[in-house]
């Protein structure tokens, strides 16, 4: 390939990926920014809809406890605690019911041995030394050569790629089972239910455009190499 139609080609596919990426920021910030100060017709808390749903499920054992920053809630496995933020922890908004609602997702799908949030667990680890051990080699390869560094990394993203594969169906179905949790428990109307999904869909699009920029990155390293053979 022609040198300089190589550095169009890489570039493009970088600038595609970041404006994907900061796209779907600006979105989920936008959206949990008018839903967080919408609220629901029934005056209950991210906490009190997460600890609802919990209890409907059967799972009295799972804590729901306050964490630190904003947008940092998640389930954690181990430890058998959903950890909502304070605004979604404290408020009664559409964006606060939603993202609990999601979270606690999670846990029913921890409870019902979802086959992609245990594939999922088993990655963590092998992902996580993969990265680090491929960063100890790509560095030691770049002072061999920009060859072996471009095929470390090319193995790292491969790595990254799969876990953010696995996430996917993880998330959205953890989405479509906080919503239907709200709708069957009588939390949400019909005009709170789509508020609800619109947050929804706009956490989910993050990781989608997650996998997409990390593929497109995957590419242009491929070009770049290619080009070096």
């Amino acid at each position: 390939m022609i040198y300089g139609l190589e550095n169009i080609l890489t570039l493009t596919l970088f600038i595609i990926g970041f404006i994907i990426v900061l796209y779907a920021q600006i979105k989920i910030n936008s959206t949990y920014g008018k839903y967080k100060n919408i609220k629901l017709n029934k005056n209950i808390s991210g906490q009190e809809v997460a600890r609802m749903i919990l209890d409907s499920n059967g799972m009295n054992n799972i804590h729901v406890v306050e964490t630190q920053g904003e947008l940092t809630d998640h389930y954690d496995p181990r430890r058998e605690v959903v950890r909502l933020s304070k605004q979604i922890f404290h408020d009664n908004a559409i964006a606060s019911v939603a993202v609990a609602a999601h979270e606690v997702g999670h846990a029913i799908q921890d409870k019902e041995n979802y086959i992609f949030m245990k594939i999922r667990s088993i990655l963590v680890p092998i992902v996580n030394f993969i990265t680090y051990i491929g960063y100890i080699v790509a560095f030691i390869s770049l002072l061999a050569g920009i060859t072996g560094y471009l095929k470390v990394s090319i193995i790292i993203i491969l790595a990254a790629l799969l876990f953010q594969l696995v996430t996917l169906p993880v998330e959205f179905d953890a989405s479509k089972r906080g919503r239907e949790q709200l709708v069957k428990l009588g939390v949400i109307d019909g005009s709170e239910e789509k508020g609800v999904k619109k947050m929804l869909d706009a956490a989910a699009f993050t990781y989608v455009a997650s996998f997409i920029s990390s593929l497109l990155n995957l590419l242009r390293l491929i070009i770049m190499l290619r080009d070096r053979d």
